[in-house]
């Protein structure tokens, strides 16, 4: 039987600039939305479309990404929460049982990219003037680069993880095990920095640090996963004529992504959701069924009408 690594994971909350703590979670967010930028004008200056509608994609792209992610997380996984909590939707306060600054806990990859696909759809219409297939065709080559970050950025936040494993992988989350106040009130240590940083290297809490199993790190199988998938679509763009192919790189950025999120869902902790109505799967693989499926619709379509106008 392997060993797990005995990978202790306790991240600081960010870059602390004295003034100002930038948080891991959203630099990753940062820079995802910076790439995705920089990708995009290189794709604008090939197809000779003006620079100026590159704002405009910019900020509605980021709009949708964190309202759809947002409201997708809501719907999906935590309604039954949500339905008596309104205003926590879009505050980041928990009013119950007492007021608490909590930031916006929950972000949902299916219903970021409802949100996009509606987006592109108006965007297409309303300023860059082209077929929407021509624009979706293109921005999920920034849009594979991102969900590299963001499960980063997960991975720092030490949520989205999978189930506890005695594979070479596994990693403990101390933070996963222990919440800042559960860390505190076990070490007697009032600085949860301090007091986690005491759980995992300090041998008086050993007791402590052997209650945190190991697990699969799920968000860095996904964000490794996701480097292929943008290869592979930055490949094709811009290397073969996969994007005169209307709908087939749209189609294909659907297959794959959410065939690895499909797979990676089997070794990944329950988020909730509808699956214990559905059975089978998870909430995540149900949500993922009708990406993949659309996905094949417009690969076939695509290689049926080599030719057709994107």
């Amino acid at each position: 039987m392997t060993q797990p690594l005995n990978i202790v994971w306790n991240p600081s909350e960010g870059i602390d600039l004295g003034f100002f703590m930038i948080r891991y979670y959203s630099l990753m967010f940062v820079i995802a939305f910076g790439l995705g930028w920089y990708l995009m004008k290189k794709i604008f200056e090939r197809e000779h479309e003006p620079i100026d509608k590159l704002d405009s994609l910019f900020v509605w792209t980021v709009l949708a990404t964190l309202i759809g992610a947002r409201l997708g997380h809501v719907l999906f996984y935590d309604w039954e929460y949500f339905r008596n909590h309104l205003l926590e939707i879009f505050l980041p306060f928990k009013f119950e049982p007492k007021f608490e600054f909590t930031g916006f806990q929950g972000l949902a990859s299916h219903g970021a990219a409802i949100a996009i696909i509606l987006a592109m759809y108006f965007y297409s219409k309303m300023i860059l003037k082209r077929p929407l297939l021509w624009i979706l065709d293109r921005v999920v080559i920034p849009v594979a680069s991102g969900a590299i970050f963001v499960r980063l950025g997960n991975f720092m936040n030490s949520e989205i993880i999978g189930h506890e494993t005695t594979s070479a992988f596994g990693i403990r989350f101390l933070h996963d095990q222990f919440s800042k106040a559960e860390a505190v009130n076990a070490t007697q240590i009032a600085n949860p920095k301090d007091a986690y940083t005491a759980i995992a290297t300090d041998p008086k809490f050993a007791d402590l640090l052997a209650q945190v199993p190991a697990k699969h790190p799920t968000q860095l199988y996904e964000s490794f996963c996701y480097i292929f998938v943008f290869a592979i679509l930055f490949f094709l763009y811009w290397k073969t004529n996969a994007r005169l192919k209307s709908g087939y790189l749209f189609g294909l950025f659907l297959v794959l992504l959410f065939v690895v999120r499909f797979i990676v869902e089997f070794v990944k902790e329950s988020q909730g959701g509808i699956e214990q109505e559905l059975g089978y799967f998870s909430t995540g693989q149900w949500l993922s069924i009708p990406f993949i499926i659309i996905g094949l619709f417009f690969i076939i379509r695509a290689q049926r009408n080599p030719l057709a106008e994107s």
